[in-house]
């Protein structure tokens, strides 16, 4: 058995799935009697992979966000795939909030999770490829530990385990 086996680690959202839940959010959005005449907005940028949310009041956006979020978790995506900018104030007291789907790994948290797999000192070799990790090792049992170490940890987004091999 000289063959290694081997699995990457990736953060990749589905951008159907997203435009499905914010299709969903906006409809609920003008129906819902408390938002209805709110004067409330969401708009999604596919390209970009950004939501926004402009609404007359913080307390509303927070609603609106939670709508949106609550139609992400029915289609499968985890809220941590999208993270919140901080409000900003518009005319007449309004207030504009952007949201940004996480696609690929950084840098900064791919070497992270790079080193907590190797401070686990299983027997693994890990390789940062551009924004996913590789991971090796001739043990299977070993690749199924880290996979179980990296579930248990929280980087900040979600994070998948493709192509084992």
């Amino acid at each position: 058995m000289a063959k290694e086996a081997s699995f990457d680690i990736v953060s990749t959202v589905d951008m159907q799935e997203v435009d499905n839940a914010f299709q969903q959010a906006k409809k609920e959005i003008a129906q819902r009697y408390d938002l209805k005449d709110s004067g409330a907005e969401i708009t999604l940028d596919k390209a970009k992979g950004q939501v926004g949310i402009a609404a007359p009041a913080d307390f509303v956006a927070k609603q609106v966000m939670d709508v949106f979020g609550s139609k992400l978790i029915k289609r499968g995506i985890a809220l941590s795939a999208l993270s919140w900018g901080e409000p900003v104030a518009a005319t007449g007291g309004s207030v504009r909030r952007t949201g940004t789907v996480v696609n690929g790994i950084e840098k900064e948290t791919a070497s992270k999770i790079s080193k907590d797999i190797r401070d686990t000192k299983l027997k693994c070799k890990v390789q940062i490829d551009g924004d996913k990790l590789r991971v090796t090792s001739a043990s299977r049992d070993t690749l199924q530990e880290v996979i179980a170490f990296v579930k248990g940890q929280d980087y900040g987004q979600p994070l998948q385990f493709t192509n084992y091999r």
